[in-house]
């Protein structure tokens, strides 16, 4: 299997479900503001929850994220986290929470090893410019040392 195979998206809708907590950052603030044409002030008031020094998207009384309804409604301006889920640091670097994803997201391809979705994961992330390292306000799930994301991208996708 090659690396570009282990995950593929199916919009499922999977990974807007439940308490995880949907980090917004300054920078998902403005592409969520400009998207919706909300004032920040309102934006925040309406859609956001503080907790720890970070923003959150609110969850509605369904479990779902505010703006899920038969699919995301912010697609377009969805927050940096969205746009990286399944390749969050946690599933990068540790084969079983990878292993547990592959239970709840149908888009991870059943046979992937970790090393070739750790590999597909660290390079789509870093072609995107979702790689975080110590923004304040950012996603933990983001953040991934520059060695570390070197490691995964020379890690060889055909061990298991």
């Amino acid at each position: 299997m090659s690396a570009a195979s282990a995950f593929a998206c199916r919009r499922c809708g999977q990974c807007c479900r439940g308490e995880g907590g949907i980090v917004a950052d300054e920078r998902d603030q403005q592409r969520l503001c400009a998207y919706l044409g909300a004032a920040r002030e309102t934006f925040l008031a309406a859609y956001t929850v503080e907790r720890s020094g970070k923003v959150f998207l609110t969850v509605g009384a369904d479990g779902n994220c505010v703006f899920f309804e038969a699919g995301c409604g912010v697609h377009p301006a969805r927050p940096d986290i969205c746009r990286a889920w399944p390749f969050f640091r946690g599933n990068l670097i540790d084969a079983v929470s990878f292993a547990l994803s592959k239970d709840s997201c149908p888009g991870i391809e059943q046979g992937a090893s970790h090393a070739a979705f750790a590999r597909q994961g660290a390079a789509y992330l870093q072609a995107r410019g979702l790689v975080k390292s110590s923004q304040a306000g950012a996603a933990e799930a983001l953040k991934l040392s520059p060695a570390m994301l070197a490691a995964m991208l020379k890690a060889d996708p055909d061990d298991a």
